[in-house]
């Protein structure tokens, strides 16, 4: 396990978490934000290279797991993102499209708030949002975030204009 919070542990995904994963990757609603929901190959992949960041960074997505009936309702954590010409250690968050609108999103968020500041020791934390995910956009102001900067991502070979969101570890922006 990587963090608790009052409702969630967050702990590395694996091989196991495959069909929970599914349930989260290939759903076209929840992952609107990518340009479409994920085929069964990419799905691994995404899970394959969470393994491979906890192995280089130790740090990745994580499995949120719902404490009440340890089951896999999202995933969220710490990964290292390209943003123009710079790395930034962003918060990301997916959650099972039956457990919105729940506050877990920004539960957990805020532990890898938490977490990157007091145990990694950095001094400021991102999350880059499409710019019409609204709920994660409110997500990242819970968390006390602000926009600094725009930019474009390619997703399955579309253009998608994203926001950068930052919070310095004082506060300050």
């Amino acid at each position: 396990m990587k963090l608790e919070t009052k409702r969630l542990y967050l702990r590395e995904m694996n091989q196991s978490d495959y069909v929970d994963l599914c349930k989260i990757l290939q759903d076209e609603t929840v992952m609107y934000a990518y340009n479409g929901a994920f085929t069964d190959a990419e799905t691994q992949e995404w899970l394959d290279r969470q393994i491979a960041r906890y192995r280089k960074y130790g740090i990745g997505l994580w499995a949120a797991i719902l404490k009440e009936s340890n089951e896999m309702i999202g995933q969220c954590g710490l990964t290292v993102q390209p943003w123009k010409n710079r790395r930034v250690v962003e918060i990301g968050y997916l959650f099972q499209r039956a457990f919105w609108h729940n506050g877990y999103a920004i539960e957990a968020a805020a532990a890898c708030k938490e977490y990157a500041f007091d145990v990694l020791n950095v001094d400021e934390v991102f999350s880059i949002i499409r710019d019409t995910n609204i709920a994660s956009q409110k997500v990242a102001l819970r968390n006390g975030m602000a926009v600094i900067d725009n930019g474009i991502r390619l997703f399955k070979g579309e253009d998608i204009p994203h926001c950068l969101y930052s919070v310095k570890r004082s506060g300050n922006r």
